[in-house]
């Protein structure tokens, strides 16, 4: 039964939207790395760790270097992202508490250094160049992925898919998730697809301005973010039953 509050349900339909903004970033930042970078991703570590593997194996790949400076990096930034979201005997509170929306401000960090050394080097950055930009949209994704994390849903990550994917094909057997979880677990997949789409046009029609559009998008998700849950407190979530009672919302 669903007894979730008007208000509730609002926080959490806000929420999904901004799942789906930084899923979108994600697609688009890997596209990018990916073909700019030198055949690496700065989102999904598990195409990096398979990287490393044939590489060390010498079947080829992309550089060892550009594949540990990523996942560095990426590791860096899970390691900060969680000690900002929950320092020690803190515990976060509602949809989207507070820390997850500073973690996510830090990120920019990241993206900022990033779109700073892409216009200076014109889009086409040296080899060096390359491994820092590689290590700051690591970071970058790094925190993005322990914000994410913190806010236990189930099968949505944004940096990667394949939790998502093992959700709906699970779903087909039994048909168990609500229509909201289905919605949302669509959602990943769509918008990872529609971001690595537009961050591939990007590239091949107006290159030095491909790094923008996750940067502009991550940034409107951390003042969405701020203006729209800003007055969330412990008192309001402990008042709902449900969401006290419960990792995720049916």
């Amino acid at each position: 039964m669903n007894t979730l509050s008007p208000a509730l349900s609002n926080d959490i339909r806000v929420r999904d939207l901004l799942l789906n903004a930084l899923t979108f970033s994600s697609g688009a930042i890997d596209a990018i790395s990916f073909i700019a970078l030198g055949k690496v991703f700065t989102a999904f570590m598990t195409g990096n760790v398979a990287f490393l593997g044939l590489r060390i194996a010498g079947a080829g790949g992309p550089g060892c270097v550009s594949i540990i400076v990523s996942m560095a990096a990426f590791s860096i930034g899970v390691y900060l992202g969680t000690r900002v979201i929950k320092p020690r005997g803190h515990k976060g509170a509602g949809v989207w508490p507070h820390r997850v929306t500073s973690a996510l401000g830090l990120s920019l960090v990241g993206h900022a250094g990033f779109l700073v050394l892409w216009f200076a080097f014109r889009g086409q950055p040296s080899n060096d160049v390359a491994h820092i930009l590689l290590a700051l949209w690591g970071f970058a994704m790094g925190m993005q992925s322990a914000a994410v994390r913190s806010l236990h849903v189930d099968g949505v990550f944004t940096t990667a898919a394949t939790a998502t994917f093992i959700f709906v094909m699970g779903d087909f057997v039994y048909w168990s998730e609500s229509a909201d979880e289905r919605r949302r677990l669509w959602g990943v997949l769509i918008f990872l697809f529609l971001g690595a789409l537009a961050g591939g046009l990007l590239l091949v029609h107006a290159r030095i301005y491909a790094p923008v559009l996750s940067f502009v998008t991550t940034l409107l998700v951390v003042v969405t973010a701020a203006i729209g849950f800003s007055n969330r407190t412990a008192t309001e979530v402990a008042t709902t039953p449900v969401l006290a009672g419960l990792n995720r919302a049916r």
